[in-house]
């Protein structure tokens, strides 16, 4: 399995308008196990993102579908940049 958190930040006053773009544009994506978007409760701006995926690759081809490319361009206009990133390797658990 490969695992992915991420930390997106929105641009000053607008995280819940990014919030919104993400949400809505979520959608099942092969080899996806979890996804899951939260505001980061220690920064106004702060999103993060915590994925599961059955492999890298699946993970890498999810950005070619045009539901998700279509998220991204709707979002890139207030997204001022991005924290910090991890790649884990998840080994199981609950909702797993």
């Amino acid at each position: 399995m490969y695992g992915l958190i991420g930390k997106i930040l929105a641009a000053p006053g607008r995280r819940d308008d990014l919030l919104a773009i993400m949400l809505d544009g979520a959608v099942p994506m092969e080899g996806c196990r979890s996804y899951i978007i939260a505001r980061d409760p220690a920064s106004e701006d702060g999103i993060w993102i915590t994925e599961v995926w059955d492999s890298k690759e699946l993970h890498a081809a999810s950005l070619q579908i045009p539901a998700v490319r279509e998220t991204i361009s709707k979002a890139k206009p207030i997204i001022a940049g991005f924290g910090e990133r991890f790649e884990t390797e998840p080994m199981g658990g609950q909702g797993l």
